[in-house]
This record gives structure tokens, C-alpha cells and sequence, in this order.
């Protein structure tokens, strides 16, 4: 019984009964894993030893406040509301688990149940309990996000991200630290020179204890001062639980590592003979031994359940990776056309997206008063308010770690990454975190935020500020990724990337945002959808972002030697425009050649010529031809860039080479 379900105050009894749930589960976890042979597959991480921590816990909070819990969870999956049996079920992988089978013990995930989460990456949980807590401030429900994470995740760069940005903003965010003494299989002591975990807390000005984290009722009033203080806009606090850890690192861990009387003196402090004391002096033996017969028979019966159930149907493994997309509108009038930059077309696109949806966020680095280190978003934060458009400290991490935690919360946050060199520093959220939360939940809950970048090389532009990395993206099932070319669709592709219920990434490019172009407002889109620019019978170039340019370029010029070439724009990576793909090869009577800014091997040009190669290879008249930035790191000086980067003349050298090639295929 969890304090989501369970109205009656916590007693010494009710305690112990709580405690001894989330025990009576793991050790039968345990008894399922290690059992010949095993009913239970993988690796599982108990919390034995800390059953105190998520049931004290749960007592200080209400049934509406949020939690985040480390992949040692199983205690607060249980007192946040999953029933025995449907965890059991997703530890046993069937299909009648909280999540079909898809998270098993150490992603579980049920949001609807204000439980955000489990998180299998160390100190990943705070950014996104920041973004909880964020939308709590914005909405104004006055919940409180409660993050816990082991004492290893101390040392984690994404958990101090997370609490800079918490007490950046002041938000109502719990970290509960449970200091088992362990960093898995390192003691914590050899990794941290204090023995007090809560002091680091301290550099970031937030208040923090360190109570015993064996005693639910102490754990209960700490974090009930702490969620007192956040409810008041005081802003996070620290609450580190000095624990024990009974059971190994996980169940198949033998723990050579461990010193016989470190386990000793952890078993000395056990939790659950004390809670059971506590039970009897305040309880009579009988209600004692009813308490535990009824946890034994809840079990005994749930694991009967949970073991009979069919594991997933093999047909839906492809199901709810990303939402079915809508068909695009139709175009309205387009009485609102106007010549812009795409600069200001991103600014324009940004501006009515606010203004048409109160759930928009926009937040980054610098984005706020500043207007973008590019000047795209001036202007936003004096029209909406610095609560809806703000600045972040320089924390990647906490950045799309909150977009991922607000928008679990209804919002539909947009947030800049400057450089996207810079999402390489945190790219877990968006890998680990974002693209996974469909799925998982089989279509329960999504992410819909939205990522701006810009990439590529310009003059001067060092190797740490010009890679175009979107085949890394494009990539990682349940992404969506767009490079824009034209201001046109530097608006319509975000604003079709906002209404997305998926999150979508959209690399647009500094040196693109200065071209002008008209723009109608008015055209709206669905995400997905390649552009045919420039029809051509005797080639074509397949290509996008920067690169679309160059590739016009290319074929006016081979337009006055007698030689039509066609350019089809992709425009979206994921999805990937496969239908225009065939249309574009099959008119250009199969012979075609890929252009990317990115470098050559690995690049996404292999993905298209794959493809091509796959499923239209006798309908070419030539190899598929790749042009792209050779495999170098980028130099800074324009001279060396200009050698790499493909330029209009080196893409009429290869169209002209393809088209003057003899045929090579043919039916056999």
C-alpha cells in the first residue's frame, strides 16, 4: 500500500506492512532470477536495505507531487501507486506488466501515475525532475518533483547540471540522495574525500541534512521540511539518507569486491527487524503476524499472476516507436507573405508559436535577454515575458533534461542548443531519455520538445564549432530530424515540429540565416516531406541543408551546357521521405548522386545510397555517387575549409562524370 492509495496516517504498522512489501518483491525478484532455469531474465538491482527511504518518502508527499527514482526503483515504483503484480509482470517481462515488457526492473516508467520514472543513467534523473518542477512553476499545480539517486551519482556531471538549473530558477525540486555507502561496486569513500554527501549541495546555496535512512519517520519529516520549502518558491533542498545495501550491486553479482564486515555491520542495521520492532511496540503481535501473512499471500499471489501471464505479442515490437503522423494541411490563402531572412523567419515561426500555444516554452542558452547568440530569438522575451522565454546557466544537460521532464508535464517546450557540437556533451537526454518514453510506455506518454542547433562550418569556425552530425541523430528510433534550407521552411518545418508529439531535433545553420526568401505564415505542415526544387531528367542530386544551395548552384550551371539536372531537397531525415526518394531516381532514369555538408563515411549519404541500392538497384543507369566533406577534422581557416567542404564546381564535376559514364546496369 502506497501513500498514493493509503489515507490513513503512517503508524509504526504501516510502516513495517510497507517496508516489507517492496522486501517480500525483491527477494522473490532474486528467488525468480537465480532459479534453474531462471523465470526472470536480465539484471535487476535491489534497494534492499533502503525500503525505508521510498516509503517515508511518500508519506511527506501528495498523490499529484512527481517522482524520479534511480534503476534501484522497485521501492518507489511500488509507493507510488504500481500495483505487486504489474511490477512483478514487467520484472517477468509479460505483457501484462506496467509496461508490457518494455522497460523490465530498471526503466520502469508510469507517468499517469505521477511515477516519471526510473532512470538507468546515473544522475540523469535531476535535469529531468528540474523539468517536472518547472512546469509545476509555469502551471502553478504546486507540485513537487522528488528525485533520489545513489551516493555514485554525486560525482555525475548531469546531476550537478540539474541542481544548478534547480536553484537557478528556484524550483521545487526534492533531491533525496540514498547513501548506501556503495558507487556499485567502488565504496563512495574512495571517490569522495567527505563523508558527508550533503556538503556539495552547499555550493549551489540550497539547504541540506543528512538523516538516517533506515528510519521511515525520519526520512518522512525531512522531506517533509523540504517540500514545505519548495511548495513556498524556496527552491530545492538536499536530503541525504544514510542506508544500508543488503543485497549485491545486482542479482547476479557474487560481491568478491566486499569486505565481510562491511555486510555485517549493514546487516546490523537493517531496517526491516527494526521496523517490525517498532510494529510490535506499538502493535500487538497478532496485527504484527496478520500484516505478514497478508504481504506473504499479496506475494505468493501476484507472482502466481504475473507468471501465468503471456509475454508480448512478437508482432507489436514495432509499435509506438514514434506517433503517426497527420496528414498535412491544406494551404490556406496566403494573404501573409512577406520577405524574410531565415533568421527572422525562425524568430517570426518562434513568436506565433508562443503566441498561439500557452504551453511553449523557450528557454537556452542566452535566448532570453540577448535575443541568441545569432540574434534569432531577439525580441521574444520582451513580447512574452521572461517566464515563458529565459535564459539557462551554460548546462546542456539541464537543458534538454528539462524539456524532457516538462514536457511529460503537458508543456511543449523549445530549447536552443547553441552549436551542435554542444549536444555531444548531452546527448543522453535526447538518446537515453526523450526518444525512448513512447515506446516504453507504448504510446501512454511522449516527449513533444523541440531541439534547435545549428551546425557546419563557416570561416573561421574551429573543429569544436562546425560538425554536422545529423546522421549520429537521425539515427536513434523516435527522433524526428529536419535541416531547413529556406527561410519558408526555417517556419513552416518548426512549426510543424512543435505541433509534434514526438521530439524532433531541427539543425538549421548559421550560415543559412542571413539569406532572404518569402515566407508564408500561413503554410502549415506536417513533420516528414521532401521538396523536388528543381526537376531534371538527365541526374539527380539528392541532398539538404546547406548543401541544397550549392547543389542549385551546380545545376544552373549545367543547365546552360545542355544538361537538366534535377534537385530533390530532403528536408527530413527522420522521417525519411522514401516515396520521393524512388520518384526523384526513377525520373532521373537512375542516375543520381548524394550531397552532404557532413563527412563522408558514416555520413547519411550511405543511409540514401543503401537504400537506393536496396530497393531501386535495376531501375539505375550508373553507380550511386557520394560528394561530401572528406574525413578530416574541420580546420579553422578559410583557405583549408574551402579544399573540403563541396563546393557548386566540384558537384558539376560529378554530375558531369555520371552522366558521361557508360551504363552499368541492366536486368540480367
Amino acid at each position: 500500500m502506497s501513500a498514493a492509495t493509503e489515507l490513513d496516517v503512517l503508524t509504526p504498522l504501516l510502516a513495517y506492512r510497507r517496508m516489507l512489501v517492496i522486501r517480500r518483491f525483491e527477494e522473490r525478484c532474486l528467488e525468480l532470477s537465480t532459479a534453474t532455469p531462471p523465470a526472470m531474465a536480465g539484471s535487476l538491482h535491489f534497494c534492499a536495505g533502503q525500503e525505508a527511504i521510498p516509503v517515508g518518502a511518500m508519506d511527506a508527499l501528495t498523490e499529484d507531487d512527481r517522482v524520479v527514482a534511480t534503476y534501484r526503483g522497485h521501492g518507489w515504483a511500488l509507493e507510488r501507486g504500481i500495483g505487486v503484480e504489474e511490477l512483478l509482470a514487467e520484472c517477468l517481462h509479460r505483457s501484462s506488466g506496467i509496461n508490457g515488457g518494455r522497460a523490465g526492473s530498471p526503466y520502469v516508467m508510469a507517468p499517469w501515475l505521477g511515477f516519471v520514472g526510473e532512470n538507468s543513467i546515473v544522475g540523469a534523473g535531476v535535469p529531468i525532475a528540474a523539468g517536472c518542477a518547472l512546469a509545476s512553476v509555469f502551471l502553478g499545480t504546486g507540485r513537487v518533483a522528488v528525485v533520489s539517486f545513489g551516493d555514485g551519482a554525486v560525482n555525475q556531471g548531469a546531476l550537478h547540471e540539474g541542481i544548478a538549473f534547480a536553484a537557478a530558477r528556484r524550483l521545487p525540486v526534492v533531491l533525496v540522495c540514498e547513501n548506501n555507502g556503495w558507487s556499485e561496486m567502488t565504496p563512495i569513500s574512495e571517490t569522495v574525500p567527505f563523508p558527508r554527501l550533503a556538503d556539495r549541495a552547499t555550493g549551489y546555496g540550497i539547504p541540506a541534512v543528512t538523516v538516517g535512512g533506515c528510519d521511515p519517520f525520519a526520512v518522512r519529516d525531512a522531506i517533509a521540511d523540504a517540500a514545505t520549502r519548495a511548495r513556498r518558491g524556496e527552491g530545492p533542498s538536499f536530503v541525504e539518507c544514510d542506508a544500508v545495501r543488503l543485497m549485491a550491486h545486482y542479482n547476479r553479482d557474487i560481491e568478491h569486491y566486499r569486505p565481510a564486515d562491511d555486510l555485517e555491520a549493514a546487516r546490523a542495521r537493517d531496517p526491516i527487524p527494526r521496523a517490525r520492532a517498532a510494529a510490535e511496540a506499538s502493535s500487538s503481535s497478532a496485527e504484527v503476524a496478520t500484516v505478514e501473512r497478508a504481504v506473504q499471500e499479496l506475494i505468493d499471489t501476484a507472482t502466481e499472476r504475473a507468471l501465468a501471464a503471456p509475454p508480448p505479442e512478437r508482432s507489436t515490437a514495432r509499435d509506438h516507436v514514434s506517433a503517426a503522423i497527420p496528414s498535412t494541411p491544406e494551404r490556406a490563402s496566403g494573404i501573409s507573405q512577406e520577405s524574410l531572412t531565415f533568421g527572422q523567419a525562425v524568430n517570426r515561426a518562434l513568436g506565433n508559436e508562443l503566441e498561439s500555444r500557452p504551453e511553449v516554452l523557450v528557454f537556452g542558452e542566452d535566448v532570453g535577454a540577448a535575443g541568441g547568440i545569432f540574434g534569432v530569438t531577439r525580441g521574444l522575451q520582451k513580447r512574452f515575458g521572461a517566464e515563458r522565454v529565459f535564459d539557462t546557466p551554460i548546462s546542456e544537460s539541464a537543458i534538454l533534461g528539462a524539456a524532457v521532464g516538462a514536457s511529460l508535464e503537458g508543456l511543449r517546450p523549445i530549447v536552443e542548443v547553441m552549436w551542435a557540437d554542444f549536444l555531444l556533451v548531452a546527448l543522453d537526454q535526447l538518446v537515453n531519455q526523450a526518444a525512448n518514453v513512447r515506446y516504453v510506455t507504448s504510446g501512454r506518454a511522449s516527449a513533444p520538445l523541440v531541439v534547435r542547433t545549428q551546425q557546419g562550418a563557416t570561416p573561421g569556425s574551429c573543429a569544436q564549432h562546425s560538425q554536422s552530425l545529423e546522421a549520429l541523430l537521425a539515427h536513434i528510433p523516435g527522433l524526428r530530424v529536419g535541416l531547413p534550407a529556406t527561410p519558408q521552411d526555417a517556419y513552416s518545418m518548426l512549426r510543424a515540429a512543435v505541433a509534434d508529439d514526438d521530439p524532433c531535433v531541427i539543425i538549421e545553420s548559421r550560415s543559412l540565416y542571413t539569406i532572404e526568401g518569402v515566407v508564408d505564415e500561413e503554410m502549415l505542415e506536417s513533420v516528414g516531406g521532401a521538396r523536388m526544387r528543381r526537376a531534371g531528367a538527365d541526374a539527380v542530386i539528392i541532398t539538404w541543408g546547406t548543401m541544397l544551395h550549392r547543389s542549385l548552384e551546380a545545376a544552373s550551371l549545367l543547365a546552360s551546357e545542355g544538361i537538366e539536372v534535377g534537385v530533390l531537397d530532403l528536408r527530413w531525415l527522420a522521417p525519411l521521405d522514401e516515396a520521393a526518394i524512388a520518384a526523384a531516381v526513377r525520373a532521373a532514369h537512375g542516375r543520381v548522386i548524394v550531397v552532404h555538408e557532413a563527412n563522408r563515411t558514416g555520413g547519411f549519404g550511405a543511409e540514401i545510397a543503401a537504400g537506393i541500392a536496396e530497393h531501386l538497384l535495376y531501375e539505375l543507369d550508373a553507380p550511386i555517387m557520394r560528394l561530401a566533406t572528406p574525413d578530416v577534422r574541420m580546420p579553422a581557416a578559410p583557405e583549408l575549409q574551402a579544399a573540403l567542404i563541396p563546393t557548386a564546381e566540384a558537384i558539376v564535376k560529378c554530375v558531369r562524370q555520371l552522366v558521361e559514364s557508360p551504363s552499368d546496369s541492366g536486368a540480367p
